[in-house]
């Protein structure tokens, strides 16, 4: 196959948004520049040293038919469920959460100063799998592989493989996603061959990055939606810290209704009604 780079298609700054109990966060999938990027349903970045801003939390709520990924940067964040779990996602720890038939969770921070900062992701689930059983992959961050090159990139592998052969923690057979965590210094080029079929997104926490052949600028706290291609190069125009994500679209009909997300409008609604009756796991 010929090897091809894939080049910024769009730029997104995102939208400040309150969500939960009044958590203020930066919304950049899921917002007015791009409703979704298949098989990515939403994309938030959080992050404030000001405990107004987060302590309030995210209290019970359902979902169902997807799957929420919460990957911590600092602080610490409870979850509790309806079905019996809980647990406390630390600083680097990712929690990848598959609601399936329905779950009602909720995400506290544990902590009551300092910087409470990650992100959150929402994957899709294909519809064979929208009503299979919940479940949990719950990582620490000693547990997350990290890849280290002698030019001093460092990379926390999530989900997915690297291009030296280093496994993520997470199990995904639907959109075989890749989750990495890049730390690059200034002036290296870091490369990653993806799957052609995938989309590609990549969100840039520090730094600046000059992505692709034709080196278009990318600046903190933007994302960059990747166009077609098999190759991902960035350059580190100085020291840099990304996330760069990729997964196999779905291509089938979504239908949104708040916390559910399924097929066909008649299927969100009859979410609500089971929500309502207490059908929800």
């Amino acid at each position: 196959m010929t090897q091809t780079t894939r080049e910024i298609r769009q730029i997104v700054n995102g939208t400040q948004v309150s969500d939960g109990a009044g958590v203020q966060l930066k919304r950049i999938i899921g917002s007015p520049d791009i409703n979704m990027l298949d098989p990515f349903l939403l994309f938030d970045a959080f992050g404030s040293d000001q405990p107004q801003e987060y302590l309030a939390g995210f209290p019970p709520h359902p979902h169902r038919g997807f799957e929420t990924v919460t990957y911590m940067l600092a602080g610490k964040m409870r979850h509790e469920d309806s079905v019996g779990n809980a647990g406390v996602i630390e600083t680097g720890g990712v929690q990848w959460m598959t609601a399936g038939r329905g779950i009602i969770h909720s995400e506290m921070p544990e902590q009551e100063q300092g910087l409470l900062a990650g992100f959150q992701l929402w994957v899709n689930l294909p519809a064979a799998e929208k009503m299979t059983a919940p479940r949990y992959q719950e990582r620490t961050a000693a547990e997350i592989p990290q890849e280290k090159h002698e030019d001093g990139t460092v990379i926390k592998v999530v989900a997915g493989q690297t291009a030296r052969g280093t496994q993520g923690v997470i199990d995904n057979p639907y959109v075989n996603p890749l989750y990495l965590h890049v730390m690059v210094p200034a002036d290296r080029l870091f490369a990653q061959d993806i799957e052609a079929s995938h989309n590609v997104f990549v969100y840039l926490i520090k730094g600046q990055l000059s992505v692709g052949d034709k080196q278009r600028p990318l600046k903190a706290g933007q994302l960059a939606i990747l166009e077609a291609g098999t190759t991902v190069k960035l350059l580190a125009d100085q020291a840099s810290e990304f996330l760069l994500v990729s997964g196999q679209p779905l291509n089938e009909p979504v239908a949104r209704g708040g916390p559910f997300v399924m097929n066909t409008r008649e299927q969100v609604e009859q979410a609500f009604v089971d929500y309502r009756e207490g059908l929800l796991a």
